[in-house]
């Protein structure tokens, strides 16, 4: 009877707690209302890995990933806008850095051009 009652306690906990995690997981990083379409972009495509400010984000962290730190200027230093939109639209397994996937297909070329760029622009850290 003792084990009944916990099972009846903790089961429905149990169960909120794994959809919790799942949907931490599973769900897109949150768009401002006022973000711009780049904003709106990068946070919708990239910051699941890369994180809202381009340190990284815990997602990618958690399944053992490192993306690059765009908030780190020496990561972009001496990269040319050009390498930058190949590794967006072709993905990274070309050029040696399997981890980037392609959005070639989901993005137009303005949308990467507009996505390096803003890249670009990221605060960097004091």
């Amino acid at each position: 009877m003792r084990q009944r009652w916990l099972f009846v306690v903790f089961g429905p906990a149990l169960l909120l707690l794994l959809g919790s995690i799942i949907a931490l997981i599973v769900l897109p990083h949150p768009v401002p209302k006022k973000a711009t379409p780049t904003q709106r972009l990068y946070l919708t495509q990239c910051a699941g890995c890369h994180g809202a400010n381009g340190r990284g984000s815990w997602r990618a962290t958690l399944f053992l990933m490192r993306p690059g730190d765009l908030g780190d200027p020496r990561t972009l230093a001496g990269k040319r806008d050009d390498y930058l939109f190949d590794l967006i639209k072709g993905g990274g397994a070309t050029i040696g850095k399997p981890g980037m996937p392609a959005f070639g297909y989901h993005l137009s070329d303005e949308q990467i051009r507009e996505l390096v760029a803003y890249v670009r622009a990221l605060p960097r850290p004091q």
